[in-house]
C-alpha cells in the first residue's frame, strides 16, 4: 500500500530546524517531504516571507494582527505565494501528517486544510496565546530536548501532550581524532562573533590553539594561536574533535555538543521567548555545562576552561539519546499511521 507522505515544514531562521528535519528524514522508513525556504532539491522550496528589512524576530508588529497569530504581515507577496504553495501541495499530495518546525501560522494552515499536525516545541516561555492555540489544535507535540531541560512555567497540559525526543541529530561518521583545540561556534541566527574579544581570549591561553567557525568581525592583530575559519562544511566533525566547545544555547549546537560528548561553555543569546536562556539554565542546573551570561574578562579563560573539563561527563550524557533521530522517525510514523 502506498503511504501518504509526511510533510515537514522547516523554518528558515538559523540552521537547527533544517538539520533536525534532515536527520529525521534520513532515519525514517516513511516518506518525508521537507517544505521551506532554501530547502532546494530536498523538498518543496517556498517563497521567502521575511520582511524587506531582513530583520526577523518572528513577530510582525501589526496592531491589527489576530491574537492567535505571530506573523501575518499585510500585502506581502512572499507570504501569499508561500501559503498558496503549501495549500496546493496539501491538496495534491494529501499528507498523512504535517510536522511544523516551527510556525504557529503553518500549524494553523495545515489544520485548516484538514491535516493533523505535530508541532515542534522549542524551549522557552511559549505560553502566549498563539503558541497555546497551535499546541491545542495539534495531534501531538515534539520537544527536541530532554524533559529535564523543560522550563518550570510550561503548563502541565502542554507537558502531558509532549513527546520529549533529545538527540535528533546526525552522528559524525567514523572516528574523529582529537584536535586539542578550543572551538568557538558562532551560529547563523545571531550577531557575528567579536574578533577583538576572541583575540584577547586566545592571548590569555597561549599554550592552546583556538579555532572559530562562523561569522566573526575584524580581528585586527591576530595571535598565532587563533584560527578564524569562517563557515565550514562539517561543523559536527569540528565539534567532535574539540577539547572544549564555546557557543550559544541553540538546539542545534547543544545537540551537537551532547552527541559529541564534549565539555561545553555556554553563553545563551537573546532569542524570542527566552529559548536559549531556558536551555542554558537547565544545563547549569544539571551541571552539564559552564554557563555565562556575558563574555568574560580575558584573564578568566584559563580557569573557565578548567571548570568545563572538570564537569562530570555523565551529567551531559544523560541528556542525549544516541538513537534520537530514529526514535523520532518511528514516533512520527506511528502518528501518521494512526491519522
Amino acid at each position: 500500500m502506498t503511504r501518504r507522505p509526511i510533510g515537514y515544514y522547516v523554518h528558515h531562521h538559523g540552521a537547527g530546524h533544517r538539520a533536525r528535519a534532515r536527520a529525521i528524514a534520513a532515519a525514517s522508513d516513511w516518506p518525508i517531504i521537507l517544505l521551506g525556504t532554501g530547502v532546494g532539491e530536498a523538498g518543496i522550496d517556498l517563497s521567502d516571507d521575511r520582511p524587506l528589512s531582513g530583520r526577523f524576530d518572528g513577530v510582525d508588529g501589526s496592531e491589527r494582527r489576530p491574537a492567535a497569530l505571530h506573523y501575518a504581515p499585510i500585502d506581502h507577496e512572499g507570504v501569499r505565494l508561500r501559503v498558496a504553495r503549501v495549500a496546493q501541495w496539501i491538496a495534491t499530495e494529501r499528507p498523512a501528517l504535517m510536522v511544523v518546525d516551527v510556525s504557529v501560522e503553518m500549524a494553523m494552515l495545515a489544520r485548516l486544510a484538514s491535516v493533523p499536525t505535530i508541532c515542534v516545541r522549542l524551549n522557552g516561555a511559549r505560553s502566549d496565546v498563539p503558541h497555546l492555540e497551535a499546541f491545542r489544535g495539534a495531534a501531538g507535540l515534539l520537544a527536541p530536548f530532554h524533559a529535564d531541560l523543560e522550563l518550570e512555567s510550561t503548563p502541565a497540559w502542554v507537558r502531558e501532550r509532549t513527546r520529549y525526543l533529545p538527540g535528533i541529530t546526525t552522528a559524525v561518521a567514523g572516528a574523529v581524532p582529537p584536535s586539542g583545540r578550543i572551538l568557538v561556534v558562532i551560529g547563523r541566527g545571531g550577531a557575528p562573533g567579536d574578533g577583538a574579544r576572541l583575540a584577547q581570549a586566545a592571548r590569555a591561553c597561549p599554550d592552546v590553539q583556538w579555532r572559530v567557525i562562523g561569522p566573526v568581525s575584524a580581528v585586527g592583530d591576530c595571535p598565532p594561536n587563533l584560527d578564524i575559519a569562517g563557515w565550514v562544511e562539517d561543523a559536527a566533525r569540528e565539534i567532535a574533535a574539540a577539547d572544549v566547545v564555546i557557543g550559544g544555547a541553540g538546539e542545534g549546537l547543544v545537540g551537537a555538543v551532547l552527541v559529541a560528548d564534549r565539555p561545553f561553555i555556554c553563553m545563551p543569546e537573546a532569542r524570542p521567548f527566552g529559548e536559549q536562556q531556558a536551555t542554558a539554565s537547565g544545563l547549569a542546573r544539571l551541571g552539564a555545562a559552564v554557563v555565562l551570561q556575558d563574555w568574560p574578562e580575558a584573564a578568566t579563560w584559563p580557569s573557565l576552561l578548567a571548570q568545563a573539563k572538570a564537569l562530570s561527563p555523565q551529567a551531559r550524557r544523560r541528556l542525549h539519546d544516541p538513537q534520537g533521530a530514529r526514535t523520532a522517525a518511528i514516533w512520527l510514523s506511528e502518528q501518521a499511521a494512526a491519522a
